[in-house]
């Protein structure tokens, strides 16, 4: 992380960028911890939380935090493709919030694996971004982080842009060699956030 950004205190969270951050849920078993959470990301300048957990919502939770934006679209976490219409809202939801000045964004799931490191890596590559520099961000600022998804994401993105055969084919062999070099075994590391309770 770097020294410029804010900590995130006890939230089960990292920072991508100085505007983007990445996490898991809040505390779903201690009710007090799961506000101090909240309230270390808002004392960190998160000021839109995109919730993707098809399983949960926190609405109502974090409608007593009246500087945080709260939007939730929710999917699975089964190893689906990821439909080019979901990446489309959640993009566009994440890029009007971060237009607004000053605005920071947090996106999560559950445990901050899969889905919700996702999602972030569309944000990025919707900034435009090199879909190998936002994986490589992403799961340096979350060793665990897995970005399942990020095939799809990238799909999505060349769909977008109309990339041409040629490029769509050049990025996912580099996203694939980015994969090998960087190797993680995801079951060990879920199976090690259940046992953290997480």
């Amino acid at each position: 992380m770097s020294e410029s950004r804010p900590g995130l205190g006890r939230a089960n969270a990292h920072w991508v960028t100085d505007f983007l951050a990445v996490g898991g849920d809040l505390d779903a078993y201690d009710v007090e911890l799961a506000v101090q959470q909240a309230v270390d990301l808002t004392a960190a300048g998160v000021t839109h939380v995109l919730d993707v957990r098809e399983e949960a919502d926190d609405a109502a939770f974090w409608s007593l935090f009246p500087g945080v934006t709260y939007h939730w679209d929710g999917i699975d976490d089964a190893g689906q493709e990821v439909p080019d219409e979901w990446w489309e809202r959640i993009v566009a939801w994440s890029l009007a919030s971060l237009s607004q000045p000053g605005s920071k964004l947090l996106t999560h799931c559950h445990m901050g694996i899969n889905r919700g490191p996702s999602a972030a890596y569309g944000v990025l590559l919707g900034l435009a971004w090199d879909p190998v520099q936002a994986i490589d961000a992403i799961r340096s600022a979350r060793p665990e982080a897995h970005v399942w998804y990020a095939e799809d994401a990238l799909r999505w993105r060349h769909n977008g842009v109309r990339a041409s055969d040629e490029r769509r084919a050049a990025d996912l062999a580099r996203l694939t060699d980015w994969r090998v070099q960087h190797p993680m075994d995801v079951v060990r590391v879920i199976a090690e956030r259940r046992e953290l309770g997480q």
